[in-house]
């Protein structure tokens, strides 16, 4: 579910939808989601000071609150 809901977010903000990937690495307690995306889109995914980031971030972990387990997301470039 918290791939889809990056997924989703990541290609709603970016000009190639294409090029998103998340990838999904499960630990005892956390999840860590790598989410990848064009270069040229990197910006867009982060936003002005982080902003974009930390309100994908905030979705994440209000989605996620039932299951016990920390998510954190990772943008990579």
């Amino acid at each position: 579910m918290e791939k889809d809901l990056v997924e989703y977010i990541a290609k709603s903000l970016v000009d190639d939808p294409s090029a998103v990937q998340v990838n999904v690495i499960e630990g005892e307690k956390s999840t860590i989601l790598e989410l990848r995306v064009a270069p040229e889109d990197i910006g867009k995914v982060i936003g002005k000071q982080g902003r974009i980031a930390k309100a994908i971030r905030t979705i994440l972990q209000a989605a996620t609150v039932t299951t016990g387990k920390r998510t954190v997301l990772e943008i990579l470039d």
